[in-house]
């Protein structure tokens, strides 16, 4: 009785006593901090809380981040503005490591991927050392940060998720989370130039730009062919997220056993093909296509006839109605090589070249090219790791996609039709992003290590299919 009671005045004694603190603190604040940025705050505090129940509601804070607000920060700053991403990633890490140290019949899962990806870390880890001798700024290094805290999504996954249900579960997440991204993205994109843009700029307390190239166009003519871009600030990485789930969602439309109804499953494969037609990124758009085409020559024959389909339609258009020859005109050139946009590709394509011709082993790192004659930036994931981490990180890199594939091939063959056709999705969706990668570089790029978290987020839920497919071969019985 005495302890029940002992134990209840603690109790209310350090909800007085915290609560005593929360409102000094908040006092504090509010002396120096504008009163709208307090109640954002509170909310911001509540919604953390709610979504720290467990380590699924932060997996679900993070994919709402890295999907719809993939820019967004804390609205003030603590030395460098820690974003939200970068929270969510850091709040699940630590979760699983607690949990694991808790509960000692749970050990740490690596995943059968793991020694290449570790690799691959290492080398850019080496890269990045090396190519700041060894005393990276301070925006440098945080970026490098975040870059890794997205590439270890790989394990957190493997680690949050336990079984084939919560597999699928995740699976349902990534669409409709990027299916919100998509509608968003189309909605911005056919509302007035004056209302779209009070939307994007009231994001700036959270980071994102007031002012500048906040609308974007192609070859940023104003009266020419306005571009998709959602939440995502650059019309091309907005591209490469919905080629990337997209792929996911068609891969689900067309599976026997698929997460959501399947009429809504090609609803949304629908939204997220004219996304990214919108957006009008001819990397997305081919990476896209790619994915389609892999799906239907591996297992989904009957999708070659909406391929047709859509061939002799987008034919008769062009053709008969006189319809997209615009669209089809800015494809050729950009094969050729003979638009603007692709003239200065052409010309960073070279400079990368140069630069791994100079520093082939290592590269020069993840900030300034050392030489001023040369310059790291490049459209291109493959020349940018090239440049950035030499040939050795290059090598690593396709050596991983390589050992991915293999890996989830073998495993397609040995499970059942449903987890098979997951772990297809999966393969299709990766595929999309390597092929987007061709052309540009957002899929391994500190400065959007949103895309980084969602790729390697992919790599990790095919982790999980696979490892499971194996331990619950009865899951669908």
């Amino acid at each position: 009785m005495f302890a029940a009671f002992d134990q209840h005045r603690r109790r209310e004694l350090g909800l007085i006593f915290g609560g005593t603190l929360l409102g000094v603190g908040l006092g504090a604040i509010a002396a120096f901090v504008p009163g709208f940025l307090v109640v954002a705050g509170v909310l911001g505090l509540l919604v953390g809380a709610w979504f720290a129940r467990s380590v699924h509601s932060i997996l679900t804070a993070t994919v709402l981040v890295a999907t719809l607000l993939p820019f967004g920060t804390l609205p003030f700053k603590v030395g460098l503005t820690p974003a939200l991403l970068e929270l969510g990633l850091l709040a699940l890490y630590a979760m699983l490591v607690v949990r694991n140290l808790v509960d000692p019949e749970r050990s740490w899962r690596w995943g059968s991927l793991a020694p290449w990806v570790i690799l691959l870390l290492g080398s850019s880890f080496f890269s990045f050392i090396i190519g700041s001798n060894a005393a990276p700024d301070s925006l440098l290094l945080h970026n490098y940060f975040k870059l890794l805290l997205g590439i270890c999504l790989f394990w957190g996954v493997q680690n949050a998720l336990d079984s084939l249900e919560q597999a699928r579960w995740w699976l349902r997440l990534l669409i409709l989370t990027g299916w919100a991204a998509a509608l968003l993205g189309i909605g911005l994109r056919f509302a007035p130039d004056g209302l779209a843009l009070r939307f994007l700029t009231a994001l700036a307390p959270i980071g994102y730009p007031a002012s500048g190239r906040v609308l974007r166009y192609v070859e940023d003519d104003p009266n020419g062919f306005e571009r998709a871009i959602s939440t995502s600030i650059d019309p091309n990485g907005f591209g490469g997220m919905m080629a990337l789930l997209g792929a996911i969602a068609l891969g689900q439309a067309l599976a026997q056993r698929p997460v959501l109804g399947r009429k809504w499953l090609w609803l949304i494969t629908a939204s997220f093909a004219l996304a990214v037609f919108l957006t009008s990124s001819r990397a997305a758009l081919g990476g896209f296509a790619i994915a389609g085409l892999f799906l239907a020559t591996v297992r989904y024959r009957q999708l070659w006839w909406l391929i047709g389909a859509g061939g002799i339609a987008g034919a008769i258009a062009i053709l008969g109605l006189g319809k997209g020859g615009d669209f089809v005109e800015r494809i050729v050139e950009g094969i050729q090589f003979k638009d603007q946009a692709n003239q200065m590709r052409l010309a960073e394509f070279r400079n990368a070249i140069a630069i791994m011709r100079e520093y082939p082993v290592f590269g020069v790192g993840f900030g300034r090219a050392p030489n001023i004659d040369l310059t790291t930036g490049v459209s291109s994931v493959y020349l940018a790791l090239g440049s950035r981490m030499g040939l050795v990180g290059l090598g690593l890199y396709i050596l991983t996609a390589i050992a991915f594939m293999v890996l989830t091939t073998q495993a397609i063959r040995r499970s059942e039709r449903s987890v098979g056709d997951a772990i297809i999705g999966l393969q299709a969706a990766i595929l999309a992003a390597l092929a987007v990668g061709v052309l540009d570089h957002y899929f391994f790029n500190i400065e959007f290590p949103h895309m980084g978290t969602l790729f390697w987020g992919v790599v990790g839920l095919a982790m999980v299919f696979m490892r499971e497919a194996k331990a619950d071969p009865a899951f669908d019985r």
